[in-house]
């Protein structure tokens, strides 16, 4: 089984793209797996700014018939051409995919470099998918170990004492922009009840904001504010409170925005500037926002130029402990990767073993010289195997264990059989529960 990403960020192509892109994307993992027998596997990452799709293909072979299939896919949930899709998105094969994966959950491939929200967002997409049936135990074992590695980035490095993250730096940067640094004595209206605006509002609180507002296009607000604290709006009331609000920030990215006609509406008898977060990949405000008199519009783009650079000593740290972790990851799955032929060539001489001892036992009956010669044949067979094991597993660690199961065929027509790769084979818990927490 080969493991392959589709990946497309803030990197290399603008957010507008990757917000395009992104649409359709909680059905694209089933879909694909129901669609073409290249695809055994995925997971789907889509943040505010990526969309990386993780899937596993029976053989390195399939990889591109996989690639062609999750093209198709989206183009078809998103509406863009396919040649389009195609070309935004890079395609990464074997150890490229651990060691991209683990940069993304440290953080380190963010436009806020050590984030601590990308984290969470990489193990809610190992349980959905878990949930949906999408996720291949391959998959299981690599976003496991991406969620393992973040922690010993947070924990082992200074990345995870800032606690810096998209929120933090936008709010930084409303601070500087405001005539008043004081977040006591501001007004402010969130948009969306999702994991950024759950972030936002603590965030808010430990600035010392007491005056918040949330609005849900969805009807969550009483629900988000019953446990965060807050006042819920709704279409009626909401108008009255952007007209007195000091910053308003979108974390919804629903199909509902802030037109910049309508807010010049409610704001026409307002004397106060008004600050726009708008940290929505699919943007909750006309961009022709910021265009209004007294309005400063952040975007996510704005976050990203902003953002300060972490010191070199700490990223240097970082980069280290996530290469070793994809390298400790890449040598395990190797290993792992033969262990069908040992368990197969094992059977085979065992198997050889009983056949023999059957004709002893037939000849010469139950006797003790017979149990004589099955235990020096057992201890002698298990001297004869102890090289080839050892062998298997340097050759997988060298990327050579396809030679090593050739040799069995060739040697001995052994045909060595795949484990199963269904996800649950490898977690049998019922996720299912989790989707509400």
């Amino acid at each position: 089984m080969v493991l392959f990403s589709l990946v497309a960020t803030h990197a290399d192509i603008d957010l507008e793209t990757v917000a395009q892109l992104s649409n359709g994307a909680s059905g694209i993992a089933t879909s694909a797996l129901s669609g073409s027998p290249a695809v055994t596997g995925a997971v789907v990452l889509a943040t505010c700014n990526r969309y990386e799709i993780y899937g596993e293909a029976p053989h390195a072979d399939d990889v591109e018939a996989a690639r062609a299939a999750l093209v198709s896919e989206i183009s078809g949930l998103s509406g863009l051409n396919e040649q389009l899709v195609s070309r935004s998105f890079s395609t990464r094969t074997g150890p490229e995919v651990s060691q991209h994966l683990f940069a993304v959950s440290a953080g380190l491939d963010s436009a806020v470099v050590g984030e601590r929200e990308i984290a969470g967002q990489v193990r809610r997409a190992l349980i959905t998918a878990q949930h949906e049936g999408t996720a291949s135990s391959g998959l299981v074992r690599l976003f496991q170990a991406a969620s393992k590695t973040a922690k010993d980035v947070g924990a082992q490095t200074a990345l995870g004492s800032r606690g810096l993250s998209i929120v933090s730096v936008a709010l930084d940067l409303a601070t500087d922009l405001s005539e008043s640094h004081d977040w006591s004595a501001k007004k402010v209206v969130v948009f969306g009840t999702g994991a950024y605006a759950g972030a936002t509002m603590a965030l808010l609180r430990e600035r010392g904001c007491t005056d918040i507002s949330v609005f849900s296009s969805s009807g969550r607000a009483e629900a988000f504010v019953a446990t965060r604290g807050g006042t819920a709006l709704d279409s009626d009331s909401l108008p009255v409170a952007v007209a007195a609000a000091d910053v308003m920030i979108g974390c919804s990215g629903s199909d509902t925005r802030v037109e910049a006609g309508e807010l010049a509406g409610i704001r026409a008898d307002s004397p106060r500037p008004l600050i726009a977060i708008d940290l929505a990949l699919t943007h909750d405000f006309d961009p022709e926002v910021g265009q209004l008199d007294g309005v400063e519009l952040l975007t996510l783009e704005s976050v990203r130029l902003a953002a300060p650079q972490e010191q070199a000593e700490s990223l240097t740290q970082a980069s280290g402990i996530v290469s070793g972790a994809a390298q400790a990851f890449e040598q395990e799955r190797e290993a792992r990767s033969v262990d069908s032929a040992i368990v197969a060539l094992r059977r085979h001489t065992m198997n050889v073993l009983d056949a023999e001892m059957e004709r002893v036992r037939a000849r010469h009956g139950c006797t003790a010289a017979a149990e004589e010669v099955e235990f020096a044949l057992r201890r002698m067979v298990k001297q004869l195997l102890h090289v080839p094991t050892v062998r298997a597993r340097e050759l997988a660690a060298n990327g050579q264990q396809d030679d090593y199961v050739s040799a069995l065929e060739t040697l001995y027509g052994i045909t060595v059989e795949q484990p199963a790769t269904a996800a649950q084979a490898e977690c049998p818990v019922d996720h299912r529960g989790l989707e509400t927490a």
